[in-house]
């Protein structure tokens, strides 16, 4: 599969802007397509694949930026595969991740370039999840997964069936088969990242325990019986598009659980889950990032 880069460059009136400004440009540039974003100095570089890329768009989407002081421009050009995983492997990795002292995500790759001196390395927490993440999303620094995990902790999932839509690292999957589920089945557009989950589900020890596809709400035509627990992690549009697919596998009382958009989204989504019978039982927020609990 071959993917095109595009350096956005994100120009700010004032300084503090800059991370809400790189969080609205990637959610601006998933509704276009993108799939996967990495922070630089003067702004992101988001990953797409060819197939999906269409510059009118994206600068039509961005012309009209909606933070006062705020303008972005980029650039874009072919990504070599072997180039692209390159770029992963040779990330620093990311710091453990404590969630509420009930559970620790680590860097399998990098974990000696976080013993010292990081307070979450040593926490001693009944669950810890080893994530290697190769040209995916979910390594639980992002709020949005942080908020799932976090509900995920609260719930009983013993002996529950769960769907990861768009699962990128398989974070949540595997967070729900550490946490008791039975089983669980996850897909993902990008075929990276549907060989990511099952690598870390290797890691974690729970591969028996996962299905994984490499596909869009298509697949789930494919996947036979239903769910208890539904989550999905992606953008407002896909969302609202994938909703109806949703609920087509939703057993009697099963939850769903939605992030990866902002306040402003939420209207929506809620009218289009009451408009399939879901009802709205949670809303939890995190910086400008939102979740949403249905049944």
């Amino acid at each position: 599969m071959k993917y095109l880069v595009s350096h956005f460059t994100i120009q700010c009136s004032d300084g503090e802007f800059m991370q809400p400004a790189r969080e609205i440009t990637a959610a601006i540039a998933g509704e276009c397509g993108y799939e996967t974003f990495l922070d630089t100095d003067d702004g992101i570089d988001g990953y797409v694949q060819v197939d999906l890329f269409h510059e009118p768009s994206v600068r039509e989407a961005l012309e009209n930026f909606p933070m006062d002081g705020v303008s972005v421009s980029f650039e874009t050009e072919e990504v070599e595969d072997q180039d692209w995983n390159e770029t992963w492997e040779q990330e620093e990795g990311f710091a453990p991740i404590n969630i509420d002292g009930r559970l620790v995500i680590y860097d399998v790759l990098h974990p000696e370039g976080h013993d010292s001196g990081n307070e979450n390395v040593n926490v001693q927490s009944p669950i810890k999840i080893g994530i290697q993440a190769r040209n995916a999303f979910g390594t639980g620094t992002h709020e949005t997964t942080q908020m799932i995990v976090g509900t995920l902790l609260d719930m009983d999932l013993k002996g529950k069936r769960v769907l990861d839509c768009g699962c990128g690292t398989g974070i949540l999957a595997i967070t729900a088969l550490k946490c008791g589920a039975a089983d669980a089945v996850a897909y993902d557009i990008d075929e990276w990242s549907a060989d990511n989950t099952r690598h870390n589900a290797e890691i974690n020890g729970v591969a028996d325990r996962i299905e994984v596809f490499e596909g869009n709400a298509h697949v789930l035509s494919h996947i036979s019986g239903v769910f208890d627990v539904v989550l999905a992690n992606i953008n407002r549009n896909i969302l609202l598009n994938d909703m109806p697919a949703f609920r087509e596998v939703m057993a009697h009382g099963a939850t769903l659980i939605l992030s990866g958009f902002y306040e402003e989204d939420i209207p929506l989504l809620v009218e289009k889950a009451e408009s399939l019978g879901i009802s709205l039982k949670e809303k939890k927020e995190e910086g400008e990032w939102r979740m949403l609990v249905f049944k």
